[in-house]
């Protein structure tokens, strides 16, 4: 019995390509392919329109972000190279003259002493 059970299996496993064809597979191609390919295309037709959105919002923000780059990148950069550790810091505030200051957290560490410089009087003097 377990023979005949055995020789049934393999009859339907040989047979599973032909019938895979005969209902209008693309020869070469598994199920496993094509529910890839069309999970694939569903993907694609739901995100075009919000990758059509994303590329307006990219076209209008573009230019102003070059420019604040371009601007302000140099003294970014300098502060990035200053700070070791952002979590020792508290998220930024806009002050209402338009400020925008970062406080150390009260529970971070001192903060490391720069040396002094030498500053002549009446030179101006970054802070």
């Amino acid at each position: 019995m377990k023979h005949h059970l055995a020789l049934a299996c393999a009859a339907a496993l040989a047979a599973a390509p032909a019938l895979a064809e005969e209902a209008g597979e693309p020869e070469g191609r598994s199920l496993m392919e094509r529910g890839m390919q069309l999970f694939f295309e569903g993907l694609k037709d739901e995100m075009s329109p919000a990758l059509r959105d994303l590329g307006a919002l990219a076209d209008e923000i573009g230019p102003p972000m070059q420019r604040f780059l371009s601007e302000m990148g140099p003294a970014l950069a300098g502060i990035l190279a200053r700070v070791e550790d952002w979590t020792q810091y508290e998220a930024p505030e806009i002050l209402p003259n338009g400020d925008i200051i970062i406080r150390r957290k009260p529970e971070a560490p001192p903060a490391p002493v720069a040396p002094e410089e030498k500053v002549k009087p009446g030179e101006p003097t970054d802070i």
